[in-house]
């Protein structure tokens, strides 16, 4: 009897290559799948559940699906990862140093200079001397 290609570990390996991709191509944009990748981690439970589901078919049946040697060997793979997107996602992302000379929330913000879109320095107080009583900063925390 001919054995069958055991096509259910390789697509889940294939999921599982595309759950890290997918997160930097697409849920990266949006805060409710940036903050917490609970979509991603669903993409790799769906890799890793085919593959598990085919290293059981190899084990069980073995004269009749292939993957008995490369099951475990892919599953290992999809499980290290998950572990290596899990670490860069909830360990090293969120070492960030302390904003000890950050502005709080309605502090009066200290006199600044920036240039403006055509290279004018403009500052703070400039900008509340023309008129207006208020402006609007925002502030974006990260490394650039």
């Amino acid at each position: 009897m001919k054995r069958r290609w055991n096509i259910q570990i390789w697509l889940g390996f294939l999921i599982v290559l595309a759950a890290p991709v997918t997160y930097v191509a697409i849920f990266i944009r949006y805060p409710v799948t940036r903050d917490f990748p609970w979509a991603t981690l669903l993409i790799f439970a769906l890799g890793l559940a085919l593959i598990a589901r085919g290293l059981v078919r190899a084990r069980r049946e073995p004269a009749l699906y292939r993957g008995r040697i490369a099951a475990p060997v892919i599953m290992t793979l999809g499980i290290a990862i998950l572990a290596f997107f899990s670490y860069n996602i909830f360990i090293v992302t969120r070492q960030l140093p302390a904003s000890k000379g950050a502005p709080q929330v309605g502090q009066k913000a200290p006199d600044f200079t920036l240039p403006d879109k055509d290279g004018n320095q403009v500052s703070l107080s400039s900008l509340l001397g023309s008129g207006t009583n208020s402006a609007l900063l925002i502030f974006y925390r990260g490394y650039w």
